[in-house]
């Protein structure tokens, strides 16, 4: 039989993730190409007793309807976290429970975009957010990023030319696929020019507790003076990304929309995952908790980039990220980086991802390829960077 999909999905193509994924089910592979946390990171114990003590104590709770908005106590407890960085004003803002904070990137998109409105966002970036983005039918246009985020040249030009400029998409700690952080000075210009034009910030910040070298930076929510910024985060890197449990802070006029969108697609995110947050968020040492998980981070991408340094043809250069979970390598210019992915987990074993899977348009032209560090274990890094590293010199010299 043939199948007539609708316009705002048969356009869509499988991740090169995914499909690259596929080979790591294969044992004598080693993976660079995930984007999960740590194994080691995850607090099984502590979730093992908060559900057990959750399933005994009050069950119903557990396991019965809720409402939309969410678990009322974790909100609160958001509220207050979030307050506490400047990114929620208990006066115009509202926070709502997402499944992720993909989720709240897919309905931040719902709710503002019309078919055809323009959407802006730095090129490379997350293919989840950008396959969300074009189910709607936006018009999306990538500008490319510098080392300090995204070109503010190029995002002026772009919010200057484009038809209904509505979002600006932004991942400004650690981004995901190139590990850059946005600097202070850029955030502030980005949101100047948010307001100059009359768009909205979407500021996903899924990275933002990972630092493992560096100074903090603001969230640019933090310096949002009327309205214009929606930030997102999530549990997934912090707890279990399992969990699926986000949370978006923004205006209580845009929450209130993505409410009704929210209860037409899940009715609400699984409460007793919320409650296991909260109740940890409640009862461990949640600052001793996130070091535990830098010094995690900061280790194996310091042996990731040590590896690399000894390794890898002098012909590559690559990003050096000061947190989250992904090394941008790039290939020189008019180098065939997609036979480069290819040999090197059909022949050589090891798994990466294309850059083409972050690109914005298929006629984007990339030479760069994303790198994990946080899912491989120590000797597999050490073996597979050798090994990757053994690559770049045939086809590119030492």
């Amino acid at each position: 039989m043939n199948y007539a999909f609708s316009d705002k999905v048969s356009g869509l193509q499988a991740s090169a993730i995914r499909e690259i994924l596929k080979f790591c089910a294969f044992p004598d592979i080693i993976s660079f190409a995930a984007g999960n946390p740590a194994p080691e990171a995850f607090p099984t114990d502590v979730i093992g007793k908060l559900s057990a003590e959750l399933l005994q104590n009050d069950p119903v709770l557990a396991l019965q309807y809720n409402i939309t908005e969410g678990y009322t106590p974790l909100r609160d407890t958001l509220k207050t976290m979030m307050a506490a960085k400047n990114c929620f004003d208990a006066d115009k803002d509202e926070l709502i429970i997402t499944s992720g904070a993909q989720q709240g990137n897919e309905l931040s998109c719902k709710v503002l975009c019309d078919e055809g409105d323009t959407l802006i966002t730095e090129s490379p970036s997350f293919i989840g957010s950008l396959n969300a983005f074009r189910s709607y039918h936006v018009n999306l246009v990538g500008v490319e990023m510098e080392e300090d985020g995204i070109h503010l040249g190029k995002l002026e030009d772009a919010l200057k030319n484009a038809k209904k400029a509505k979002l600006i998409y932004l991942i400004p700690n650690f981004q995901n696929p190139t590990g850059r952080t946005m600097s202070l000075e850029k955030r502030k210009a980005v949101y100047q020019l948010a307001q100059k034009y009359d768009a909205i910030i979407l500021e996903d910040n899924p990275y933002g507790d990972l630092r493992f070298a560096g100074e903090d930076i603001p969230p640019i929510k933090s310096m949002d003076t009327d309205g214009r910024v929606i930030y997102t985060g999530t549990f997934s890197k912090v707890l279990a990304p399992g969990l699926r449990v986000g949370y978006v802070s923004a205006p209580k006029e845009i929450v209130q929309k993505i409410i009704v969108c929210k209860q037409v697609s899940d009715v609400h995110t699984n409460i007793w995952a919320q409650v296991i947050c909260d109740n940890f968020l409640k009862t461990v040492d949640f600052d001793a908790h996130i070091a535990g998980l830098r010094d995690i981070y900061r280790h194996k991408c310091a042996l990731m980039l040590d590896g690399m340094e000894q390794h890898f043809s002098k012909q590559i250069t690559w990003t050096r990220p000061e947190g989250g979970l992904f090394i941008w390598g790039t290939l020189p210019a008019g180098s065939d980086m997609m036979g480069f992915c290819s040999r090197a987990v059909q022949e050589y074993k090891i798994a990466v991802v294309p850059g083409t899977a972050f690109t914005i348009s298929e006629s984007d032209v990339t030479t760069s390829f994303r790198l994990n560090f946080s899912t491989p274990k120590d000797e597999q890094i050490v073996r597979g960077i050798e090994i990757l590293g053994g690559l770049t010199k045939t086809m590119f010299g030492e």
